[in-house]
């Protein structure tokens, strides 16, 4: 679940809804009696709790086009945060766009330090921590011989993801993890999610850091 109030705007919106609501309830009551203003506002009440729980789901617009085709280029939508750098996740970026006409682009949602940091929509430290290493990761391509752009997600990965796609619509996604007793996102489902919700192939690539640090270091 990400938060439904992704912007100043959607704030806007909620305390106008907020308000007109009150208003009616307050009108009803006047007008008949309170029974009538109770009832109002438990639909209210309900109707409100639900486009919250439905906001705060995302969802990928069925109609959005998911890939250009016809230009002969190969897009690839990659999906990274902690993870960005891992050997595994750049092997694999290599073996899907190396060798063809491909337009990579990098996703890295960024992280909320908290959760009433994520709340209040104060992500600015996970937002530059998200930064600096997409910009190792696109560094990293680079030196594999591909070019690659990238971007700074929404802290939810399913919801940067549908935000990608909105712009760039790509031929597949590849989501890279931790391994599975320390994943956070395959805990929440995100590699799954996105294959139910996607019509696109979805590669799940894990990358255990530890492992590559020692091998590293061997």
């Amino acid at each position: 679940m990400h938060n439904p109030l992704r912007s100043e705007a959607d704030a806007f919106r909620w305390v106008v809804v907020i308000g007109l609501a009150a208003g009616s309830i307050i009108a009803l009551t006047l007008l008949f009696r309170p029974a009538v203003g109770a009832i109002w506002g438990l639909i209210l009440i309900a109707a409100g709790a639900w486009l919250i729980w439905r906001n705060s789901r995302g969802k990928l617009p069925r109609d959005l086009q998911l890939s250009r085709g016809g230009d002969g280029r190969y897009r690839l939508l990659v999906v990274a945060n902690q993870t960005v750098g891992g050997k595994a996740l750049l092997t694999e970026i290599a073996n899907r766009g190396g060798g063809r006409r491909s337009e990579i682009l990098v996703v890295t949602p960024a992280l909320a330090g908290s959760r009433a940091a994520h709340w209040a929509s104060d992500l600015d430290e996970g937002m530059e921590l998200a930064r600096q290493r997409m910009e190792l990761s696109l560094q990293a391509i680079d030196e594999a011989g591909m070019r690659a752009r990238g971007t700074v997600g929404y802290s939810d990965p399913n919801v940067a993801i549908e935000d990608a796609l909105a712009d760039f619509p790509a031929d597949e996604i590849i989501i890279s993890t931790h391994p599975p007793d320390r994943s956070r996102w395959l805990e929440n489902g995100v590699v799954q999610r996105a294959r139910d919700e996607i019509r696109l192939p979805v590669t799940h690539v894990i990358v255990d850091l530890d492992a590559e640090r020692v091998a590293t270091a061997g």
